[in-house]
């Protein structure tokens, strides 16, 4: 019983400790030589949730990575080859913003770009997806 009391006692400091340990981990974004990577915000701060696409055409074929912002607003596109990117944001209720030049182990800050109405939104989507969304009632 008492060893067992020892091993609880253990393992909540080492949740605590750790948990004592993350933020500060959490806080900094450590972009590599093979990586672009930075904070997304709007109008009212950190945007979560939206994508960050990087797209080149200097390699053998068209390459894209898309990535997805973090409560924070921060994103980080990993292991990319040598190359100039074109980097920008798309999300739900936004237009996309303008592409920014990028290259791998850069920092890249961007803006995202509310929609001025769901119309232009809706530009932004292929149809499929809006055809996803579409619940068909049953038969009955």
């Amino acid at each position: 019983m008492r060893t067992r009391r020892l091993l609880v006692a253990l393992s909540g400091l080492s949740v605590a400790a750790l948990l004592a340990m993350a933020p500060s981990r959490v806080r900094q974004l450590e972009v590599g030589p093979n990586d672009i990577g930075g904070t997304v915000t709007g109008p009212k701060g950190p945007e979560a949730g939206v994508w960050v696409i990087a797209e080149t055409r200097e390699l053998p074929t068209k390459f894209v990575r898309i990535v997805v912002t973090d409560d924070q607003g921060r994103y980080l596109i990993p292991d990319l080859p040598k190359a100039t990117y074109d980097v920008w944001v798309r999300g739900y209720g936004l237009v996309d913003s303008p592409k920014s030049k990028s290259a791998a182990g850069k920092t890249l800050d961007l803006k995202a770009t509310p929609a001025p109405n769901a119309r232009a939104a809706a530009q932004y989507y292929p149809a499929g997806y809006w055809l996803s969304m579409l619940k068909v009632p049953d038969k009955s």
